[in-house]
């Protein structure tokens, strides 16, 4: 209980602000190239999805890096570890997100439009909570 109590501590702390800040920026740009490509290219599930991580975490990077954790390393290891954070927190992200929709809401019996779209946005509420701790305890620690 007392490791859930500091994460909360973390998430409301100047540092959790700065990151929320920059997740509401991020999260407008990605998830509006991943539905663009989405609706308006014809781009699948997967294809539109990575590129909302892709436009948005080169964003990230630098906005976390120099405004959130306040770093000023000059690292490869660094990038590196902020690569297999996206990546990791990603795949995990994106598939749990489409069981998870299917069984929350698989009665419902959506089109394959709207339930890809649900499963995008609940993809992307998921990365959010785990890339905050991936950034905050790997990457810029």
């Amino acid at each position: 209980m007392h490791i859930v109590i500091n994460f909360i501590k973390k998430i409301f702390s100047m540092e959790g602000s700065r990151f929320m800040l920059v997740g509401v920026a991020n999260t407008l740009i990605g998830t509006s190239v991943m539905l663009f490509a989405y609706n308006v290219l014809g781009f699948g599930y997967w294809i539109s999805s990575i590129l909302n991580y892709v436009v948005g975490s080169i964003f990230s990077y630098f906005a976390n890096k120099y405004f959130t954790f306040k770093s000023e390393k000059k690292s490869m290891k660094e990038i590196i570890r902020f690569i297999a954070n996206i990546i990791v927190c990603y795949v995990i992200a994106y598939s749990v997100a489409q069981p998870l929709i299917a069984m929350l809401l698989g009665r419902l019996q959506l089109s394959v439009s709207v339930f890809e779209q649900i499963s995008m946005l609940t993809g992307t509420v998921i990365f959010i909570i785990i890339n905050f701790c991936g950034q905050k305890f790997f990457v810029f620690k």
